[in-house]
Parts: C-alpha cells; sequence; structure tokens
C-alpha cells in the first residue's frame, strides 16, 4: 500500500519543476550581453562585461538570502535543519518562479531574457517569500510553504510592478515592496493559520548554541546590507544608497543595545533585540537609500528604527499574540513591517521635499515623471508632477503595498488550512523531528510533551544533550 502522504511532496516538486522547465524552454532566453553572437562583446569586455559590474553586488546578496535569512532564523532549539534547509528549497523555488512571473509582466513581449540583473531580481523576490515564512516558521509544513510561495510570488511582483511602472514611485531598496510586503502578507497567512499550541510551546524558544547560530545570520545580513539597498542602482545613486545604509545601521545597533538594556528590569541585553533589531536601520532607510538624505539623515532614520524595532519585539509582539491570536514566530512585524512603513514615509516626505535647485539632474533619475513633458538632451520626458504630487504617489504605492498584502495574505492563509496540503498538528511545532532524520546526539528533547493527552504540562524540561554528552 503506497503511502500517499509520504510521496506527496516528492510529486508536488517534481511537478513544479517539470513546469519551469517547460517555461524556460519555451520563454527564456539569454540577454543579449551573454549571447556567443553578440557583436558588441569586445567593447562590452573591454568596460568589464555585465558581470564583472553586477555579480559582486549580486553575490553579497545572494550571500544574504541563503546564509543571512537561513541562519538568522534558527533560534529555535529544535528547528535549525528546517531554518536553514526549507530556506534553502524556498530560495531555489522562488527564484526560477520570479524569474517566469518577472518576464510575463515586462512588456517586450513573446520571449524574455535573463541576464546577472534578472538573477538580482530574483533574488530579491526570494527575500520577499523568506520574510514571510519568518512569520509562519516552525508551523506550517514544505508544501505549505511552497503553495505560499507560489502565490506570494504573483501577488509581489504584481504589486511591484504596479508601483514602479504604473505609479512610477522610487523604492531602490524594495523597502515597501519586499520588506512590508512580505511582513504583512506572512502576519496575515499567521493570522488565520493561528492555533493555540503555538502559544507556551516548549519547542520554540532558544538554547545557547542556537542563538549563536541565529548571531551569524545577524552578521553576514548587517555586513552585506549596504549592496541589497544599493544593488538595483548605479552611479553617484549607488554611492549614496551604500553610504546610507552603512551609517543607517551602525546608529541602530548602538541604539538597539541601548533600548534593550532599558526594557530590560536587570539592564541587560536581550538576544532576540540583538539579532534583529540591529538591522532595523537597513530596512528604514531603504526607499531613500539614494536620494540626498546628508548623512544625518540616513543616521537618524537607523536610530528611529532601532527605538520601533527593539519596542516592538518587547511590547508589540506579546500584545498581537495575546489580543488578537497573531503568532509572529521571528518577529518580522518589527524587523521588517514596522521598518518598512517607516522607510516609505521617510521616501514620501523626500520626495515631496525635493527640487532640481537642490537635487540636480539625479531628481530626475529617481524621480523621472518629475521631469517636464517636454524635456529633451539626457532627461528623458516625463509628466510634470510635482514634488508634492509624487510624494503622495509615495504613500499610495504604500496603501497598495499593505492593502494586495493583507487580502493576499488571508486569502493564501485559507488556502493553507485545507487537508490536502497537510498541516503539521500543533505537538509537531517547531521541531525538526518530523521532516528530517536528526541525529539524537546533542539534540534538545522534552521528557514529556506540553500537549500529552491534550493537557498543558507546565513542569516540562528542556535536554539540552544527551546522556552520552552531558558535562559532568
Amino acid at each position: 500500500m503506497v503511502n500517499v502522504r509520504r510521496i506527496k511532496f516528492p510529486i508536488f516538486v517534481i511537478i513544479c519543476q517539470v513546469v519551469f522547465l517547460v517555461l524556460f524552454g519555451a520563454l527564456v532566453e539569454y540577454d543579449d550581453s551573454a549571447k556567443p553572437d553578440n557583436q558588441d562583446k569586445k567593447v562590452d569586455r573591454a568596460e568589464g562585461g555585465a558581470v564583472t559590474r553586477m555579480y559582486p553586488m549580486f553575490q553579497d546578496v545572494h550571500v544574504m538570502i541563503f546564509v543571512g535569512f537561513g541562519f538568522l532564523m534558527t533560534f529555535l532549539k529544535r528547528y535549525g535543519y528546517s531554518a536553514v534547509g526549507i530556506n534553502l528549497l524556498i530560495g531555489a523555488f522562488v527564484i526560477q518562479w520570479a524569474i517566469i512571473i518577472r518576464g510575463l509582466l515586462s512588456d517586450h513581449g513573446g520571449k524574455f531574457t535573463i541576464s546577472v540583473t534578472d538573477m538580482l531580481t530574483a533574488d530579491f523576490a526570494a527575500a520577499t517569500v523568506l520574510i514571510s515564512f519568518g512569520a509562519v516558521l516552525g508551523k506550517v509544513g514544505p508544501i505549505q510553504l511552497l503553495v505560499m510561495a507560489i502565490i506570494e510570488v504573483v501577488l509581489s511582483q504584481v504589486n511591484e510592478h504596479i508601483g514602479l511602472e504604473m505609479l512610477h514611485v522610487a523604492d531602490v531598496g524594495e523597502s515597501m515592496f519586499i520588506h512590508a510586503f512580505g511582513a504583512y502578507f506572512g502576519l496575515a497567512v499567521a493570522r488565520v493559520l493561528y492555533n493555540d499550541k503555538s502559544e507556551d510551546n516548549p519547542a520554540e524558544g532558544a538554547v545557547y548554541h542556537s542563538d549563536l547560530l541565529s548571531m551569524i545570520g545577524t552578521v553576514f545580513l548587517w555586513l552585506y546590507w549596504p549592496s541589497f539597498n544599493g544593488g538595483g542602482v548605479t552611479g553617484d545613486e549607488q554611492h549614496r544608497a551604500v553610504i546610507n545604509t552603512y551609517l543607517s545601521l551602525t546608529v541602530c545597533t548602538l541604539v538597539t543595545f541601548v533600548i534593550s538594556a532599558l526594557v530590560d528590569g536587570k539592564g541587560k541585553f536581550d538576544m532576540v533585540h540583538i539579532q534583529n533589531a540591529t538591522l532595523a536601520g537597513g530596512v528604514a532607510v531603504g526607499t531613500a537609500a539614494h536620494m540626498p538624505l546628508h548623512p544625518w539623515g540616513a543616521m537618524l532614520l537607523g536610530a528611529v528604527a532601532a527605538v520601533i524595532s527593539t519596542v516592538g519585539y518587547k511590547y508589540i509582539t506579546p500584545c498581537l499574540s495575546s489580543k488578537i491570536k497573531l503568532h509572529d514566530t521571528c518577529g518580522v512585524h518589527n524587523l521588517h513591517g514596522l521598518p518598512g512603513i517607516l522607510a516609505a514615509v521617510a521616501g514620501a516626505i523626500m520626495a515631496a521635499l525635493s527640487s532640481k535647485e537642490k537635487w540636480g539632474t539625479s531628481l530626475f533619475e529617481i524621480f523621472p515623471e518629475m521631469a517636464a513633458s517636454n524635456a529633451t538632451g539626457s532627461v528623458m520626458p516625463g509628466s510634470d508632477r510635482s514634488a508634492t504630487v509624487q510624494g503622495g504617489y509615495q504613500m499610495l504605492a504604500l496603501v497598495i503595498t499593505l492593502a494586495i498584502a493583507i487580502v493576499g495574505g488571508i486569502i493564501t492563509g485559507f488556502i493553507l488550512k485545507l487537508p490536502i496540503w497537510d498541516s503539521p498538528e500543533g505537538e509537531k511545532f517547531f521541531d525538526d523531528n518530523h521532516n528530517w532524520n536528526v541525529a539524537e546526539e546533542g539534540f534538545p528533547g522534552f521528557p514529556k510533551s506540553k500537549y500529552e493527552n491534550g493537557k498543558s504540562n507546565d513542569d516540562t524540561e528542556i535536554n539540552l544533550m544527551s546522556d552520552e554528552t552531558k558535562l559532568s
């Protein structure tokens, strides 16, 4: 007798991969710069080539996606394999799907091309889904996550297309289109899938070494975030994006340590705050990173983000869980959601205050629609938008982003509740044992399940090591 549950995941993934292969074969070609018959290859090579120009930034972002995000989520003491492993699975899955969806949304018609730039934007799409993954970490199965990814990639790319191609807003670090969207989409899914067994679950939480592993992810993200915010632009805009992100992160880190100590009753640092809130500055400066914020402006955004994020982890996350039954495993609301909104507001303010006198011709590179409709020369014709109107469009993009994310997340949550996707039961939450072959030695265990016989066992103790490895 074939165990359908056992083969469901392999069948689902094989079907998806075959579909991806067919679509790539029918629709995707190399970009002209990558073709062997490229007539400009000698010139391109003399200038360093597309790979030489773009690959360093892409590789930084690639490390963020697969090392940074993956290890950041290893704080759960019994869910490290899934944090890193499923992160890799989702990333590889989304990259392929995002290239297809972005190509279909392009205005090229027929076949579309792939270049290093498209690889970078595909990684950005993966980041969106991985942020949502953080909200439901440990509470959904692999098939559910892939179904969520399929839906979210479509919605997030449509939302980004609306913002960039129809509203013509600026969001260089994707704080609206990646961070805010991914956070609130994931939170909406988490709310629909809420299970009271996720509360006070003995498997949810950290031990010393799992927090240390998580901090590795934090450091990688912290180091490479300037590339994340600056990878999508060039020239002076990229230079400003790198500088502004760099400064915002440094101030954010210092303020996070300060606030963490202040909100603790004993004046100690909380590892949850240090792992996450120190990164909020990178999100908060994202939308306006390439704008002339001035160094002090970027630093101020980092400080505000640190306060919002740390206070969110300390007070808002427990409140959301107890009051509206929204369990946010990784606290994505505090690292990505609230700082993403802050970034959008900062971008709108900068747009409203912008002028050619202050920004020079960079104004029309950042906000093309603010150029005159009869512009000539190096400036492309725009639609004569005023600074105030551009600021309004920036805020409109945020509203649309939140609406699509929340409504789409709610609908996706109900789809994921269907029995066909094999949702894990409450006692299987936050536990690698149910999806992985796990070495017994050193794996945190429980003498007795907290939910044994449907009753809570509050005196559950945790064995950090097997008997053979316990210290005498």
